[in-house]
């Protein structure tokens, strides 16, 4: 008689021979929780917007209506916040990137396998120390007596204070580490044979990193800009700590819940960075960086 085999092992059987069922039931139920608490909230959020706050009672009113809109395009304040909000995010961005590029290609590159593992744990470091400690820490050496300005009292300087510098200067430390490990493990993966050919060719330095290094090296640092872009953008705590009078849309979208009590308003505000980082999305993605990941 031929031996029955358990429901079990069918089971098994049969879901080996369907990978790709294997794989749709596997990532169900994340699929479904991303789309409940994630695309549901972001539903949510876009509904809300085109509600309105009783200035009386405070209460939310649900009839529809664009003025929430009307009054953020029209305002100067909100356009002037929002610009704002975009240019510290590219100026870190930006600064990152400057920075994040020759440390992360002395550490695939240049570094030992051993010092490539502790020079990647030194730079992992400050991302398991408390956000606002880190902020808070800035604010104590940009103050007007801080480290800072007594290092450039000698020189007749002062600190830069507290406002848009300080603020880019802040998040530029805090999201550096999104920009090097991207920028690392794609020099990890480029061949040092490219490099070593185009030497052999007479490119000079300069040559060999313009036509060689920097295009292969452009996804991950696209990869890290999304990081850098992103993060600066909804950013609020910081601009609280180091920005003074300054604001940036996350301090809008703050007020506006809190000591405001105008939600459909703080809504509004919050798409104004989901479609920025679409639009960047989009932009990034026709250059076919994202493609190369």
């Amino acid at each position: 008689m031929t031996a029955v085999s358990p429901p079990s092992r069918r089971a098994s059987a049969f879901f080996f021979r369907k990978p790709k069922l294997r794989l749709g039931i596997l990532l169900s139920a994340p699929l479904l929780w991303l789309g409940l608490a994630y695309l549901g909230a972001l539903a949510a959020l876009f509904i809300t917007a085109f509600w309105s706050t009783d200035v009386f009672t405070g209460k939310v009113v649900t009839d529809w209506s664009f003025d929430n809109f009307v009054t953020l395009f029209t305002d100067s304040v909100y356009r002037t916040i929002t610009l704002r909000t975009v240019g510290i995010a590219l100026l870190v961005t930006v600064i990152d990137a400057v920075i994040a590029f020759p440390m992360a290609f002395a550490m695939a590159k240049l570094a030992s396998p051993k010092a490539q593992r502790i020079l990647v744990i030194a730079v992992m470091t400050p991302l398991w120390a408390s956000y606002l400690v880190k902020a808070y820490a800035w604010r104590t050496l940009l103050s007007g007596n801080g480290a800072i300005s007594w290092l450039l009292s000698p020189f007749g300087l002062s600190g830069p204070g507290y406002g848009v510098a300080a603020t880019v200067i802040t998040l530029s430390y805090l999201w550096l580490p999104y920009m090097i490990l991207p920028i690392y493990a794609g020099l990890e993966r480029l061949p040092d044979s490219l490099v070593d050919a185009s030497g052999d060719l007479g490119a000079r330095s300069f040559r060999t990193f313009r036509s060689v290094i920097l295009p292969l090296a452009f996804p991950a640092i696209v990869a890290g800009s999304i990081f850098t872009f992103s993060l600066s953008l909804g950013d609020y705590i910081a601009v609280k700590i180091v920005g003074g009078t300054s604001q940036m849309l996350g301090n809008v979208v703050y007020d506006n819940i809190g000591a405001a009590n105008n939600l459909p308003f703080a809504a509004t505000v919050a798409i104004v960075p989901v479609v920025i980082m679409l639009v960047y999305l989009a932009v990034v993605r026709r250059t076919g960086a994202l493609n190369n990941l």
